[in-house]
Order: structure tokens, then sequence, then C-alpha cells
């Protein structure tokens, strides 16, 4: 069972992950969107569930949407250029396929992995292949992954853009509560600083936005921690176009981190406003689960005419998409971080995106 197509639902304010974790199988960012009113349509699958039903009966993929869920600009050619560096913020210079640190803590995001010492060599391995942006959050452990980065990699090597979140909190496992008080907000800060041996954190997203909390209240607080040199830049989860408009009234906002895969654009809009906007788009969850597989051959050719696998196959898709896209795949795996990794080597050509995207957003 699986994090990968699972969406949230907000239950008198509290953010819960349905269902445990296949921690050798699964590969995507595993956490609830705390959308009111929003269904949960699709179910988990593992990394070898993915694997198997897309390469042993092939997959075309289906949104099960309308084309508002896309809109036209997924219908476009994206550039080919795959394995680029994008400046996060501006400033910060990025290989656009990073890691998402969530997956090296316990069974269901909760306490210390079974295996540390594995969880320490997945992030030094990751390093080593030339991941320079590793996504985090208080939340993960909760406190575990940023102290095992601290533990794998500090001092931290040139160049290493670590970026982590406060906002949810974790009172016990399946449980994660937006909390956008300032003065929560601030605190967060301070002992993330302290966890990963920082004196500033270069990318410190709001997790979620508090509907409890008006969020200018909760912006105004990192932008107080932004001006007293503790945050670099800061950045978004889960929010519209016209939340981020809404935000950049208060402060600077230099990415956004939203739900999105090749079978679920519920955040196009968001993702193209990011692309006008110059923001970098971290979709979480990037591999998605078996929302929409329908059989076919078309991404089962594919992979096979690149010697890939589809997980890598919708990686590569991801890159292709939009040059503002920098997708943090999460792993406990060592083999499966190589695998991830590689995908950024993929360059689908025009005609396999467009058919690729045809068939995704054609829907039945």
């Amino acid at each position: 069972m699986r994090r990968r197509g699972d969406f949230a639902h907000r239950r008198r304010g509290e953010v819960r992950i349905d269902g445990a974790f296949d921690k050798r199988n699964c590969e995507s960012m595993a956490q609830k969107s705390p959308e009111p009113n929003q269904k949960r349509v699709d179910s988990g699958v593992t990394r070898r569930t993915f694997l198997g039903m897309s390469l042993a009966s092939g997959a075309t993929l289906l949104a099960g949407g309308s084309a508002t869920i896309f809109g036209a600009a997924s219908s476009t050619t994206p550039s080919l250029a795959t394995n680029s560096v994008w400046k996060l913020g501006g400033d910060l210079p990025v290989n656009r396929l990073g890691f998402g640190a969530m997956r090296i803590t316990g069974e269901g995001v909760w306490g210390w992995p079974p295996d540390r010492d594995n969880a320490l060599k997945v992030l030094r391995r990751g390093v080593e292949l030339g991941v320079n942006l590793i996504d985090t959050a208080d939340a993960y452990g909760p406190e575990i992954s940023e102290l095992l980065i601290a533990e794998a990699l500090h001092p931290y090597p040139t160049g290493l853009v670590i970026a982590t979140k406060g906002g949810l909190s974790r009172p016990g496992p399946g449980q994660w509560i937006p909390n956008g008080r300032p003065d929560y907000l601030k605190g967060c800060v301070e002992k993330s600083l302290k966890r990963l041996r920082l004196e500033r954190i270069d990318l410190y997203q709001l997790h979620r936005v508090d509907p409890k909390v008006p969020m200018e209240e909760s912006l105004g607080a990192l932008k107080e921690m932004q001006g007293a040199g503790k945050i670099r830049h800061v950045g978004l989860s889960e929010v519209s176009p016209e939340e981020i408009a809404r935000a950049r009234k208060v402060l600077p906002i230099v990415s956004v981190q939203n739900q999105y895969n090749i079978a679920n654009r519920r955040w196009e809009k968001t993702l193209v406003y990011c692309d006008k906007e110059s923001l970098g788009f971290m979709p979480w969850s990037p591999i998605g689960g078996n929302r929409g597989l329908k059989p076919g051959d078309v991404l089962e050719a594919a992979a096979k005419t690149h010697g890939a696998s589809v997980v890598q196959l919708a990686l590569a898709w991801l890159l292709q998409r939009s040059p503002v896209m920098l997708p943090i795949p999460g792993t406990s795996s060592i083999a499966h971080l190589e695998e991830n990794v590689a995908a950024a080597k993929i360059k689908l050509t025009p005609e396999e995106w467009k058919t690729i995207d045809a068939l995704a957003a054609k829907g039945e």
C-alpha cells in the first residue's frame, strides 16, 4: 500500500494520510493535501505494482477528467531540455530532478527508519549522483528527516540546497494538523535551523495554509524570520494561483509544491501560473498512483524504445512538461534512487510527448 495518489481531506482541521506505506516499493511524495470537500479518488499502488501494471499490460494514461483539469498549456510540446539547471529564487542553481526526504523516516512517516544506516546511505548516494536539491519538512518523522539529513551530509557540500517546511503538526501517527499561527511558525523555523545545523534555510515553505489563520499572518511570521536572516527564500504548498498572488503581496514567493503527475493534473492552472511567473514548481507524488490507468501500449512502447522503465518515463515527462518543473521523487532504496536520477537523461521526441499527453488528456 502506498501514498502515491493519496488525496487529502480536512476533518475538523486535521489532515490525514490514508493507508500504510510500502517502504520498499513506493516512490512518490506521500502526504495529504488538506483541501476542503475533496474526495479521495484514487487508490495507492506500490512501485512494483505500478511497474507490473504498466509493463505487463501496458499503460495508456487516461485522466478521467475534463479538459479543464489539464488546460490548454498541457497540449503544447515542451522543450527537450530535461537535465537542465534551474535557478531557485534566481540565485540558487539546482539540478531540476531533486530528492524528497519524506520516506527515509519510519513507517507511516513516523519515527526512525528500521534501517538507519541505509537511510544515511540513500542521502549520501543522492548527492554523489548529482542531486543538489533535497526537500524535507519538520513534520516528517516528525523531525527525523531533518536530523538524518544533517547526520548524513553535514558539513554540507557547496551548492547543496535544503528546502524544508513548517505548518503541519504531528500529534500522532497518521495525523497531520495545519498550524499557521505566527508564533508557532517562528518556533518551527528556529527548531529546523537547529536540527539541520544551518544558520539560514535556503528555502522555507509553508506546508499548508491553515484555514483558521489568515494567510497574511502566517506569511508575516516567515517574512519576519527572513528579515532576521534565518530564511533565504519562501515557498508555498498546495495552493491555487489566487492564493499565490495573495501571498506575493506579503513577501516574495519563489516556489510552489503541489501534487502533480502524468495522471493527476488537478493543479494544472497553478503550474501554468508558475511557468508564466518563473516560480519553481515542485510536484509531490511525481509518479502518481493508478488513477486513470487503462490497458494499452503507449507508455510501454516508449519505455522500451528508451530502454527505460515507465517510472523513469513518468519523471522524464514531467521534466519536459515545463522548465520550472522540479520533481522531488522520494525513496528509501538506493536502487530506486539511481533509477530515478537516470530519468533525467531521457529525452522524449516531440511525437512521443504529444502522443502520451494526448492520451492522458483524452479521457473516456
